[in-house]
């Protein structure tokens, strides 16, 4: 692991743990256990014709379950962790789809959003970016690892996770997936969240599965050696460009297009500031704490701000 990585890793650890547990004080009391990270059945909304949702509820480390049917196979992004996130999802496909035909898709690699696969059929076929593959093979067991060290629970989740299924077939930049009277477009983005992003586009639904490339009310996360601002900023206009009605972020509740706005406006914003300090000889942590400080006001629906800082200081070593 080169330095950059040994120091993106450190610092995103102890974010995630911090935005985990919120503060701690003498004068607060102890917050109630996390609930297990595991995706719930039972919840499965239908977005539009072909596209169904399994909502995250709001629960740390569970994603936004995408379910996309089509007269031929039906496509499943981001299955959620382990096993039992899986089979959870399984069941859901099959109150809504008969297909035996199964693709999956995952928006980035953290453990959260692919490790669900291993309780999928082997026929199953997984459909993956390279650069995700690469994240994977790099990062992708340091993550599980990471994750099965920050409580019980997790590793519980996580049991039997040894590794992450092989690809039945990877694709460069963009793919379209035939369903069967629907298709799915696959778009590899970034470096933004990751260097692997990638967003779902169901055109004929005008609905995008944005991964964490656009969220509503959560800040965004830098959680890569390879982050960048100017990347996000680019992808962003990329899906700014597919002009969905629906638009369903990775975590928290899914939206219209003012997801991807908003996120520009937010990535606009902190570039121009963070600039601006650096020119009058802040240092990059003298700029992430005001700027935490500063955006957490100005945006004060949106959580998880020590996101903030991190991405400051990525901004920050990027502005020459």
């Amino acid at each position: 692991m080169s330095m950059k990585q040994s120091y993106w890793t450190r610092k995103l650890f102890i974010a995630g743990l911090l935005c985990a547990s919120g503060s701690i004080s003498a004068q607060t009391p102890t917050p109630a256990p996390a609930p297990t990270p595991i995706v719930k059945e039972g919840t499965t909304v239908k977005i539009s014709k072909h596209v169904y949702l399994i909502p995250d509820g709001r629960v740390l480390m569970v994603p936004n379950v995408g379910i996309v049917v089509g007269t031929q196979a039906t496509l499943v992004i981001d299955p959620g962790m382990g096993k039992r996130s899986g089979e959870a999802v399984l069941r859901e496909v099959a109150k809504v789809s008969r297909n035996k035909t199964i693709y999956i898709v995952n928006t980035h690699f953290h453990p959260e959003h692919t490790t669900g696969e291993i309780a999928f059929p082997a026929d199953a076929k997984v459909i993956r970016a390279d650069a995700q593959q690469q994240d994977i093979d790099e990062m992708g067991m340091k993550w599980v690892e990471d994750f099965r060290s920050r409580s019980a629970a997790i590793a519980g989740v996580l049991e039997g996770v040894n590794g992450f299924r092989p690809p039945a077939e990877k694709f460069d930049r963009e793919k379209l997936l035939d369903l069967g009277g629907i298709s799915a477009r696959l778009l590899r983005l970034g470096p933004g969240h990751t260097r692997g992003d990638t967003v779902v586009f169901i055109e004929a639904d005008k609905v995008l599965f944005a991964g964490d490339l656009a969220m509503k009310n959560l800040f965004p996360a830098f959680a890569a050696p390879q982050s960048r601002s100017e990347t996000w900023l680019s992808s962003l206009e990329r899906l700014d460009e597919l002009k969905p009605e629906i638009v369903i972020g990775a975590h928290y509740e899914h939206g219209d297009g003012t997801l991807i706005s908003d996120y520009r406006k937010f990535l606009h914003d902190l570039r121009a500031r963070v600039e601006e300090l650096k020119k009058k000889g802040r240092s990059a942590e003298e700029v992430a704490t005001e700027l935490r400080a500063e955006f957490r006001a100005k945006y004060p629906e949106w959580e998880q701000p020590l996101r903030v800082h991190t991405a400051a200081i990525v901004i920050y070593s990027e502005l020459k």
